[in-house]
């Protein structure tokens, strides 16, 4: 191709060339980026392109709170009463889904899964458990944390129990949260105001 006038110069393109407006005028990710969105970056003088999915987290991005709002008196898996906390000013980052007592995670990731028990054992000398349940394909589950509480003389005790979960697919990695041995005046005490019994989810890396 001819030129009228001067030849642009063949050279490199340098700091001085490039006009805040490359990136300002450009539409803004008003989200996190994904895994695979790219980044551009010096890698000791040498320009290279790089996935999201590898530049360090920016912190906690899930943690989740459920409370049981009613007493339980089932010894049976916790499936109903259940609600995300909403006393002001509780608040909750992220979202863990909930269908029937089954708890679905929103990413994938390494989550930190609490328990935390209130309740109340009968006069006889009962003795209440609680345990968190997971599954690795949607189907069985297994026991991995167990807590209980028992006294002879009916008095409100507690426990708390966790379990760290390798959550490698979202769709067939799931928990729940059992009571066991609850017979006569036993309860697990529940509230729709404060957290008596209560479920934690805190995201704390990539699997």
């Amino acid at each position: 191709m001819a030129y009228i006038g001067n030849k642009p110069a063949n050279k490199a393109i340098v700091a001085s060339d490039l006009d805040p407006a490359v990136i300002t005028g450009q539409t803004a990710l008003a989200t996190s980026p994904a895994d695979t969105d790219e980044f551009l970056i010096s890698d000791a003088g040498t320009l290279k392109r790089i996935d999201a999915s590898l530049v360090g987290g920016g912190g906690i991005t899930v943690a989740d709170q459920w409370r049981l709002t009613a007493n339980f008196t089932s010894n049976a898996d916790i499936t109903s009463n259940l609600e995300r906390i909403d006393t002001s000013p509780q608040g909750v980052l992220g979202s863990m889904s909930e269908s029937s007592g089954i708890f679905t995670f929103p990413s994938t990731g390494y989550y930190w899964v609490l328990f935390s028990v209130n309740g109340q054992s009968d006069n006889g000398g009962g003795t209440v458990g609680g345990h968190i349940k997971a599954t690795a394909n949607n189907s069985s589950y297994s026991t991995v944390a167990t807590g209980q509480y028992g006294a002879s003389d009916g008095r409100a005790q507690s426990f708390t129990i966790s379990s760290l979960i390798d959550v490698t697919d979202t769709s067939n990695v799931k928990v729940k949260f059992t009571a066991s041995s609850v017979s006569n005046s036993d309860e697990l005490y529940g509230s729709s105001t404060e957290n008596l019994t209560c479920m934690t989810f805190i995201r704390i890396g990539d699997t």
